[in-house]
């Protein structure tokens, strides 16, 4: 277990170096001119150029990058040009938000998708099987912020059943969480419908049916704790498809998570805040996939970690 984890780590710390480096080259090679957005329109050449000299822009790529990963190694994220405040700390007032949209949406999506996928796989071939597989591929393709903006009209606008947005309830944390609990839905459903078909074809359930057990019985003891691993490694996976979502989806909700503050970096050229909050969700993404690793083997023991 030792050996496993000290691979995984150095494994995790070169897959952040290279996610920084090439965040880094990328937002280095934007046209956009952080200096011009700091000092307006009005400023004069010289100003600019005293600005960026200031924030270190003048210098070489590989100068900037190097000093940014001392700093990054301090645990500085660097300090917002517009904002004027440590990126670590905007980030910290707003990762309890998104977190608590991401757990309440994982619980919508897990809900929805294995039932879906369990319906399915026990009504093969059926009328209800096609229409849930096409319902779950309608829920996959489907645009994020046209979800989101589908459910505001009907629930919060036609019927008034939850707030347009905002944060600090349970009834504002409803709809963004659907939101994303839908779109997830439809990986989950296929998933488990596949991963259901096979372990229903086998021998130890033909056993349980012959044994005289209740259906239900034999799908929750037997059938779905074997079907739920590929589930398990998805989970992990969801984490980093939840932050590249939750930026339109916290924008469309007014949910003062980490994606609006991404959103509004974007928008104003804050090149240190999109690289904290980019390696934050890289953070998320490497501990989700490690997580779901190393809970597979207490749901089947049969599994070892090498």
């Amino acid at each position: 277990m030792a050996i496993y984890l000290a691979r995984r780590l150095f494994q995790a710390v070169l897959i952040l170096l290279g996610v920084s480096l090439v965040t880094f080259a990328l937002l280095y090679l934007l046209p956009a001119d952080p200096a011009r957005q700091i000092a307006g329109r009005t400023a004069t050449a010289a100003q600019v150029a005293n600005i960026r000299a200031q924030l270190g822009l003048d210098q070489p790529f590989f100068v900037q990058y190097a000093r940014y990963l001392g700093q990054l190694v301090q645990g500085d994220l660097g300090r917002s040009y517009l904002q004027r405040s440590a990126v670590s700390d905007l980030i910290w007032a707003r990762l309890p938000a998104s977190l608590l949209l991401m757990l309440a949406a994982i619980v919508c999506e897990l809900a929805l998708g294995l039932t879906m996928g369990m319906l399915a796989a026990v009504r093969r071939g059926r009328a209800s099987d096609h229409a849930l597989m096409v319902a779950s591929f309608v829920t996959v393709s489907a645009p994020q912020f046209v979800v989101g903006l589908l459910l505001l009209y009907v629930f919060a606008v036609r019927l008034g059943w939850f707030p347009i947005g905002g944060y600090g309830t349970f009834s504002h944390l409803v709809l963004p969480a659907l939101t994303l609990g839908i779109l997830g839905a439809g990986w989950y459903a296929r998933m488990m419908r596949s991963s259901m078909v096979d372990v229903l074809r086998q021998d130890y359930m033909r056993t349980a049916r012959a044994k005289g057990l209740r259906r239900w019985t034999i799908l929750g003891r037997h059938a779905l704790p074997n079907a739920i691993l590929p589930v398990i490694a998805m989970i992990g996976i969801d984490i980093g498809l939840f932050m590249s979502g939750i930026v339109v989806v916290e924008s469309v909700f007014g949910w003062p998570g980490i994606g609006q503050l991404a959103w509004q970096a974007i928008q104003r050229v804050d090149l240190p805040i999109i690289m904290g909050v980019t390696l934050i969700s890289a953070v998320a993404i490497v501990l989700g996939n490690l997580l779901a690793d190393l809970v597979t083997p207490f749901v089947d023991p049969r599994i070892k970690l090498q």
